[in-house]
């Protein structure tokens, strides 16, 4: 039997859906990648002085670009045990997750079937974009009867 998994990921989270014959397993990864960059001596907006707002800003793009670097890498291993594989998502992240997979030669020619592009989506339509992908017979309507 074939491992086909289907990962939806944005920079907040991933939603892993293998499937395994008739087993289905969800994981769900909460990222811990920050998406807003405070600056403790802000006070009012524009008010920055110097070089305070960009030494603050170029901490923040470093710290988030290894908080993303640690995300991926976690989901990563959920792919791993993988014959087929699918991702999807709204964002940059799906992107940032093929070119590791390529690029790391952490996934063999042809295992990665497609990545796409998806709005946020429920669990539920996460699960069956998932097994529709994969077993697109048990989905197509029925012929009207003549």
């Amino acid at each position: 039997m074939k491992r086909q998994t289907g990962i939806w990921i944005d920079s907040s989270k991933a939603i892993i859906v293998a499937l395994d014959g008739d087993t289905e397993k969800i994981t769900e990864i909460d990222s811990e990648v920050e998406n807003d960059v405070y600056h403790n001596r802000e006070g009012n907006k524009g008010t920055f002085n110097g070089g305070h707002h960009s030494t603050n800003e170029s901490q923040f793009e470093a710290r988030k670009e290894e908080q993303l670097n640690y995300f991926i890498k976690s989901v990563l291993s959920y792919v791993k045990k993988s014959d087929e594989l699918i991702v999807f998502g709204p964002a940059q992240t799906k992107t940032r997750l093929e070119k590791k997979l390529i690029d790391g030669n952490l996934i063999e020619p042809g295992k990665l079937k497609a990545v796409e592009t998806a709005d946020k989506m429920t669990l539920n339509q996460i699960v069956e974009k998932v097994r529709r992908y994969y077993n697109p017979s048990e989905y197509k309507k029925p012929e009207p009867n003549s």
